[in-house]
């Protein structure tokens, strides 16, 4: 049974990465894992993805490569004002200025350095580095 399907896509993302995989296949599909991958491709941890259909809730295919040491959820989702990112960029990540947060704002799923620029805060929901 599939309890976090975002937490099960990160996990196949990061396997197959350390694995050396050039794609892997996402299932199932949804809204949440589809703007995560959009900031993952924005910050340039990922290639090309694409959304198949398939009658039974949707994929992702996503193109690896190579970029990724790690990534995971966030849980709990921990709300977060502006002025407290740097106290979680220490917890979640490895380094000052190395990896993101992806965070769920009113403004929509951004990572946390945009988060800094639009000068608004919001959920926790992923890292990658």
């Amino acid at each position: 049974m599939l309890l976090d399907p975002l937490a099960n896509s990160l996990s196949i993302i990061k396997n197959a990465e350390k694995s050396g995989k050039p794609e892997c296949i996402l299932k199932p599909a949804s809204k949440l894992i589809g703007n995560t991958l959009r900031v993952f491709y924005k910050k340039g941890y990922i290639g090309e993805f694409e959304f198949i259909e398939d009658g039974h809730g949707g994929r992702f295919k996503v193109n690896l490569i190579g970029k990724i040491n790690n990534c995971g959820v966030i849980k709990p989702r921990f709300s977060v004002k502006m002025e407290e990112f740097n106290v979680w960029e220490e917890r979640y990540l490895p380094a000052k200025n190395v990896g993101s947060m992806i965070i769920s704002t009113p403004k929509g799923i951004i990572s946390h350095q945009e988060a800094e620029d639009l000068n608004t805060g919001g959920v926790l929901i992923a890292f990658v580095y």
